[in-house]
Parts: structure tokens; C-alpha cells; sequence
């Protein structure tokens, strides 16, 4: 587990916000849907439509806020991005119809969105080879624990489960989301040389960087690996609704393996991380999940044809190998993200590679629905296909990549 307060500044800052922000993330997930409906009184299509609309906003604004992190500063950037999505979240409580809720989600999304972009360019213009990825992987298991926390206090109010309850929790989120500003507020006076790095915009002989719209390897492995991020809708959407509509596992199992994928993720996303700052041994690890990924979705097909006690066990399994497969897949991402970008265009590099996954956030619900969840078997082996020839693709590119890349460049690192 990582430290909460590490010895550099950024990173602390980072640590702290990336916490109050999953623990916010946590409640919103686990009341937001009946707060909508029960309290504000919206149907269930309606929500989904105006998150859907959202969800696009989201992907403008991931690719946008690229470019503007590498002409503002991305510290600028994040700082503004974040208080934007805090008011944006405490106005959810103000939303009183399908307009005002559109526009409110539109905003709150938009905001998220710019964020993830300035926050990943943070740690591209910040810290250097192996020690973005390491960081990037703390970073991350801090926030699946932190999102399991919420969620569990969210219990709370699901268990007293009145609008006061859910209104109370939604006012919650909006004030949590916007503490997670506070760490970020004078950061670049407790990191000496953080200005400097932020703002190389300002340099007027700095060299111009390279459009990643322009960069093929960099664009493949960004489509690779945005294909291969629609498992995460495996787990919040595909896999429940699997297992309440096709299987015969009590519904009870849903919560099981959502807490076992966060313990997993808890414990071994730094370790998985490990050397895949190394372009090559990134594509091997990416390949080697996305096998692991495909294989899991042939267990969870397995599991609607068997009884409950099978089942159990089939889901368990298929659990075990689909979170060793994502932190496999998230470690080798990030170190091609990383490692393949220009360094004087590494906002836009960042930005793009967030409206890789803002597309895939969009798009998987209702792809993972039309196949798994609708037509069982063909539709879960649709799915591992197109991860297994994802995670291929990607270490192809990537082995080409490490081939072209200087010598002098090339770090040597252990096998993860």
C-alpha cells in the first residue's frame, strides 16, 4: 500500500487528491443513480442519456485538455479543472430536471475529463523513466481503495434510504470532490523547479513538438489500448448484469468480486508496474493480459451454463484472472504512454491517449451489453477475441517502436 504523504512534494499532492477525489468517486457510484431517479425524479433512460451526452463532452474535453496543459500549464490546469468539477458536483444537488442534470453532468464530466489530461501531463513533465510508471501504479491502487471505502460508507445511506440520506450524501460528494483541490493549491511554491517544468510553453526557443495525430506508432498503441480499457465495463456493467440475468450464482457475488478485483488491484498494480517504462517489456505485458483477459471472459461464459455452485467457482476464477490481466494491461498502458511521447508535446501526447479511454468509457456499456449480455457464448468469445488481437497488436507496435528507438535512450529493466 503507498504512502499517503511520499517525500516529493508533487507526488504528495497528487496522493492527496487522488484520495479525497476516490473517495468521492465511491459515494457518487453507489447512490447517484437512485438519487436521479428517487429524488430528482428523472427515468432511468433519461439519466442514461443525458450521462451518454456527457460521456462526449468528456472526450472533447480529454483531447482539449492535452493541448491546453501544454499552453497554460498543466498544475494551471488541474488546479481549475478540479474546482470546476467539485462546484459541477455539489450543483447536482440544484438539479431539478432533465436540462439542468444534462447540463450539470456535462460540465461535471467535462471537468474530470480536463483533469485526467493535466494530471497525467503533470507526471510526464515532473518525474522521469521508470519512476512515472511506479507512480502512476500508487496512484492508482490508491484510488481503487479509497473508491472501496466510499462505497462502503455509501452504505449508509442505501441502508436509512431516504432523499434526505441521498441528498446528504450527493452534498458529501460535491464538498469532497472540491477539497481535493486544497492539496494542489500553491504547489509550485513547495516544488522548487515545478514552474519551470510546467511552463516550458513560455520558452520561445523551445523546439516544437510533434502532433500525436501525427505520430502512427503512438495513434496504434493509443487504439489498442483504449480497446483493451473496455474491460472496465466488464466489471461495473457486463459481469453484474451477467450475473443476475444469465447465471444461477446468487446476486450477492456481484459485491464479492468487486471487492476481490480491489484487494488484488491493492496488492499487486506497483508490483505488475515494474519495468514496463521499458517499451518493449510494456507490449509483452499488455500481450500477456490481454490473454489473460480473453481467457477470463470464456470462464464468465462458462459460468451461465453450469449451476450455482459451478458458477460461483467459474466467476471466482474468471475474476482472478481478469484483475491479474488488468493490472498487467494498466502497467504496460502507462509506460507506453509515456515512454512514446514527445516530451516537448507531452500534453497533447497525455490528452490523447485520455480521449482514448473517454471513448472507450463511452462506448463499452453498450458494446459489452450487445454481446456478452445479449447473446451469452458468441458474444463473450467476441470479446476475448477482440482483446487477445488488441493486447497482440499493441506488442507488435511496440516491439517495432523499441527497435527504432536510440540506443542511448534504451533503459535495460527486469522482465515483470
Amino acid at each position: 500500500m503507498p504512502r499517503l504523504l511520499p517525500a516529493d512534494p508533487v507526488e504528495r499532492a497528487l496522493t492527496l487528491s487522488t484520495a479525497t477525489a476516490s473517495l468521492s468517486t465511491g459515494l457518487f457510484y453507489s447512490v447517484s443513480a437512485l438519487y436521479f431517479t428517487r429524488v430528482v425524479g428523472l427515468s432511468a433512460t433519461t439519466v442514461g442519456l443525458g450521462l451518454t451526452i456527457a460521456g462526449a463532452v468528456g472526450v472533447l474535453a480529454s483531447f482539449l485538455g492535452g493541448q491546453a496543459a501544454d499552453r497554460i500549464g498543466a498544475d494551471r490546469l488541474q488546479l481549475w479543472a478540479n474546482a470546476i468539477q467539485g462546484v459541477a458536483m455539489l450543483a447536482y444537488v440544484f438539479a431539478a430536471d432533465a436540462r439542468s442534470f444534462t447540463l450539470i453532468a456535462c460540465v461535471a464530466v467535462g471537468g474530470r475529463s480536463l483533469q485526467g489530461s493535466a494530471k497525467a501531463t503533470v507526471q510526464a513533465r515532473w518525474f522521469t523513466g521508470s519512476e512515472r510508471v511506479a507512480i502512476r501504479a500508487r496512484l492508482r491502487v490508491v484510488t481503487n481503495v479509497l473508491i472501496g471505502v466510499g462505497t462502503v460508507l455509501a452504505g449508509l445511506a442505501l441502508l436509512v434510504d431516504t432523499a434526505a440520506a441521498y441528498r446528504t450524501t450527493m452534498v458529501l460528494v460535491g464538498l469532497l470532490t472540491t477539497a481535493a483541490t486544497v492539496p494542489l493549491l500553491g504547489l509550485r511554491q513547495r516544488a522548487p523547479g515545478l514552474g519551470a517544468r510546467m511552463d516550458v510553453h513560455l520558452d520561445p526557443g523551445r523546439p516544437r513538438g510533434r502532433s500525436p495525430l501525427r505520430d502512427r506508432t503512438y495513434l496504434a498503441t493509443v487504439v489498442g489500448t483504449s480497446v483493451i480499457a473496455m474491460q472496465f465495463s466488464l466489471t461495473s456493467v457486463g459481469v453484474p448484469l451477467w450475473i443476475a440475468t444469465r447465471t444461477e450464482a446468487p446476486a450477492v457475488v456481484i459485491s464479492l468480486l468487486l471487492v476481490l478485483n480491489t484487494v488484488l488491484v491493492a496488492l499487486f498494480q506497483v508490483r505488475a508496474a515494474r519495468g514496463t517504462h521499458d517499451v518493449l517489456i510494456a507490449g509483452r505485458t499488455i500481450r500477456r493480459g490481454s490473454l489473460l483477459l480473453a481467457a477470463a471472459c470464456l470462464l464468465y461464459a462458462a459460468a451461465g451454463s453450469v449451476g450455482a455452485v459451478a458458477a460461483v467457482a467459474l466467476l471466482v476464477c474468471a475474476e482472478l484472472l481478469g484483475s491479474w490481466a488488468e493490472v498487467w494491461c494498466e502497467a504496460g498502458g502507462w509506460g507506453l504512454a509515456f515512454e512514446l511521447a514527445d516530451p516537448d508535446s507531452a500534453g497533447a501526447y497525455q490528452g490523447l491517449t485520455q480521449t482514448g479511454y473517454s471513448i472507450a468509457a463511452m462506448v463499452a456499456p453498450a458494446l459489452v451489453t450487445a454481446t456478452a449480455v445479449d447473446h451469452g457464448l458468441p458474444g463473450w468469445a467476441f470479446l476475448a477475441g477482440l482483446f487477445a488481437a488488441a493486447g497482440s497488436g499493441v506488442a507488435v507496435v511496440a516491439r517495432r517502436a523499441a527497435r527504432m528507438r536510440p540506443a542511448e535512450t534504451a533503459e535495460v529493466a527486469a522482465p515483470v
